[in-house]
């Protein structure tokens, strides 16, 4: 770190010249208070340092203020941008941290103002500027903002680069609820093989729940390969009605319960046993109400078994399992499985249930035949661990 003197008029630099060595930039006023004895000697200002210090630093530290010899009476920090950075002083005033860490690209302005024992007072000034980031992490951010969800849906947090930091990461990543919901975050690896970071309550949401996520993440170091984060992130949303969405592929049925009761129950027909068409079990969060589409075979491994507008249809996984209309398999519902992984009804039926089900209902999938459980990150596959595996996930764990 550098020491800098402090500006003071000519009329006492040679009384403050050796004084003032680690101080910026001064008032240019300062007068030297005596010792308070008749001809004693005057009394020598606080010696301020500042860290980090100098041009090109590096960023994701917190601004440290330190006076020797005095108090710390006042400090601000003021970014290029006008943001103040607001810290907070140690007992006995020798310092002062702020509660940021500095963030990349940017110049900052400190003002310390001090006083010693004897009741002399000095300000000095400074200034540092930090390295702009080398590589930027972004992320994007699930469900949207102010949005009403179901009481299966997590909170989830993608990563454009890889998280080498996940512990640093995690603590930006601040969860307030309404009625202080219980929760843990936990990392997975995502569909797309990006890092992932999902939290989620120890049982489903309770209705009218109201969620806010603050990622202070403005100059945190992400880690190798992943970069820098240059903004920070705001978003909330609120938990709609309890619905449930209960799949029994051994009955061949599917039933919505609201708020604990039976609303409709509906003949379906899910994946084909014994192959690669037969559906996942286990939890699934429903991800969008996605209406008219393409499915096309092809993009999920299954060669040309088909390629055609499906409607009404509402995504369960992102490896491709659906709940849709299917009235070419009409002759099977409630009767036999012969679907190629989704779980189909007919148009009356999933035109009803699409206008019943909101993003976040959990469909909960039973069935004796099914190719495995829905993971963690192939969709909202948080609730097929337990409460002890999940938090284990956590970066803060143990």
């Amino acid at each position: 770190m550098s020491h800098v003197r402090a500006s003071r008029s000519a009329a006492v630099a040679g009384v403050l010249s050796a004084a003032l060595c680690a101080c910026s930039a001064g008032t240019g006023s300062v007068t030297p208070p005596s010792d308070g004895k008749p001809g004693g000697a005057p009394d020598r200002p606080a010696t301020v340092t500042v860290t980090p210090d100098g041009r090109g630093v590096a960023a994701g530290k917190p601004v440290v203020v330190t006076a020797k010899a005095g108090t710390l009476t006042s400090v601000t920090v003021v970014d290029s941008e006008g943001n103040r950075l607001t810290g907070a002083a140690a007992a006995g005033k020798a310092s002062w941290t702020s509660h940021r860490k500095a963030v990349p690209g940017m110049t900052y302005k400190v003002e310390a103002k001090t006083r010693t024992g004897s009741g002399g007072k000095a300000t000095s000034r400074t200034s540092f500027t930090t390295a702009a980031a080398g590589k930027v992490n972004k992320l994007s951010l699930a469900p949207g903002k102010n949005t009403t969800v179901g009481v299966g849906q997590p909170l989830s947090v993608v990563f454009d680069n890889p998280v080498a930091n996940k512990a640093e990461v995690e603590k930006q990543l601040k969860v307030s609820t309404s009625n202080d919901t219980e929760g843990s975050w936990g990392w997975v690896r995502d569909y797309s093989g990006k890092d992932r970071a999902d939290w989620r309550p120890k049982e489903y949401w309770k209705p009218g729940t109201k969620v806010t996520l603050d990622a202070q993440f403005n100059g945190t170091d992400s880690g190798r390969a992943g970069g820098w984060f240059v903004r920070d992130y705001l978003t909330g949303f609120t938990v709609g009605a309890r619905q449930v969405v209960r799949v029994d592929l051994d009955r061949k049925r599917l039933t919505l319960e609201r708020d604990g009761k039976k609303i409709r129950d509906i003949p379906v027909s899910g994946g084909t046993p014994g192959g690669d068409k037969r559906s996942w079990r286990g939890t699934a969060v429903l991800m969008a109400k996605e209406g008219t589409i393409n499915m096309n075979s092809e993009t999920v491994g299954l060669r040309d078994a088909y390629d055609k507008m499906v409607d009404h249809s509402m995504r369960l996984t992102w490896s491709g399992m659906y709940a849709h209309a299917a009235p070419w398999n009409s002759a099977h519902f409630g009767r036999s499985n012969k679907s190629s992984g989704c779980i189909g009804m007919s148009d009356l039926d999933a035109a009803y249930f699409y206008g019943q089900v909101r993003v976040g209902d959990p469909f909960e999938i039973k069935g004796a035949d099914t190719k495995g459980t829905v993971a963690a990150g192939n969709g909202y596959g948080a609730w097929n661990l337990s409460w002890q595996e999940w938090r284990a996930r956590s970066a803060s764990a143990g």
